[in-house]
């Protein structure tokens, strides 16, 4: 009598989650030492997926990531659960889990951290700039701080508009041309909070997210930063120098104040480290509005420092570093260098 033997999966799914491990790494060797290759990719395969995977999950008005995470934790810890005498089942999907995970991250992430910056594009003189230069950018940001402040606030419309500022900005510069997905708030933006993240990019969904808790002024360019991101420019500075340029140049006057605001804290804190009294004397000229959110966004962050912030901080230094953003966090103050060369055209 013939018997039909039963074969477990185990072993195929461990395996293709060994394949996508393999990928995955085929696409970090390939961007470290390719010339050009991680360039190429971005601007030919990486823009269709946006296109593709972001108009599909675009169509759900909620953060899919979030949602995938949750789903993803409530389903891992129910399989382990229910088959926790059988390892092997549990071990080749966390295998598989592991595989896609690396591969889906390398392919609409990390290999775009190899492209030519943005800044390369722009030509931009990005040196050493003197402090009275620096206390020139700070005026004329206090300036249009001071100008485009405004009471207003449309927030179920800002994800629109800075899709909009983004294809604007596409407008002038062909690197950041293409289709751009709205950015969708986390619905528990506590998880952001307390690691200090005014917002983050999935690479797994194609999604920029933003924390809706944060002071207002703080949204509209932590939207077009993480848009930026779906463009391919992943470095940190880079896309907060090019949220700027989308904010500032929007027909919004929200973003304008929020781009401007923006940069006068990064500006702002540069020149508090080199001229206290000229920083403190741009302070005191802004209006009280102005101050008013400035102290309110202080008050917001200083309620989730501690122990998690420090050691998100700490991964965020590592995570950069392992993308050759050698300098860590410190990265973000090349905002101010792009700023200065970008004023000084």
């Amino acid at each position: 009598m013939d018997k039909t033997v039963k074969r477990s999966p185990d072993k195929a799914i461990a395996a293709a989650g060994l394949v996508l491990l393999a990928a995955a790494a085929a696409g970090q060797f390939a961007a470290r030492h390719a010339e050009g290759f991680a360039r190429w990719y971005s601007i030919h395969i990486y823009s269709v997926i946006v296109s593709v995977v972001g108009r599909i999950c675009g169509l759900v008005p909620v953060s899919v990531s979030e949602l995938g995470l949750y789903t993803l934790a409530v389903l891992s810890v129910w399989y382990t659960v229910r088959r926790r005498r059988q390892w092997r089942s549990v071990v080749s999907r966390a295998v598989f889990i592991l595989g896609a995970a690396a591969f889906l991250y390398t392919f609409n992430c990390g290999i775009n951290y190899y492209r030519p910056p943005f800044s390369s594009e722009l030509s931009l003189d990005v040196r050493e700039s003197s402090v009275e230069e620096l206390r020139n950018l700070c005026e004329y940001l206090t300036q249009k701080v001071n100008e485009t402040a405004d009471d207003s606030s449309y927030r179920a419309q800002w994800a629109l508009w800075g899709r909009d500022a983004m294809e604007r900005l596409g407008e002038e510069y062909d690197g950041l041309r293409g289709y751009y997905p709205r950015a969708k708030p986390v619905a528990v933006s506590w998880i952001l909070s307390v690691q200090q993240l005014s917002g983050i990019y999935s690479p797994f969904t194609v999604e920029g997210n933003y924390n809706r808790d944060m002071t207002d002024y703080n949204i509209p360019h932590t939207i077009c930063h993480e848009l930026s991101h779906l463009r391919g420019f992943m470095r940190e500075d880079e896309a907060n120098f090019i949220g700027y340029l989308a904010c500032i140049g929007s027909d919004r006057k929200i973003f304008q104040y929020s781009g401007y605001l923006t940069g006068w804290v990064y500006a702002g804190n540069a020149l508090a480290g080199q001229d206290p009294d000229g920083y403190r004397e741009l302070y005191g000229r802004l209006t009280p509005r102005v101050r008013e959110d400035l102290k309110r966004n202080s008050e917001f962050w200083n309620r989730y420092e501690g122990k998690v912030a420090e050691v998100s901080n700490q991964l965020n230094d590592t995570y950069l570093k392992m993308n050759d953003q050698k300098e860590g966090v410190r990265t973000y103050g090349r905002m101010v260098d792009l700023m200065l060369a970008y004023h000084r055209e």
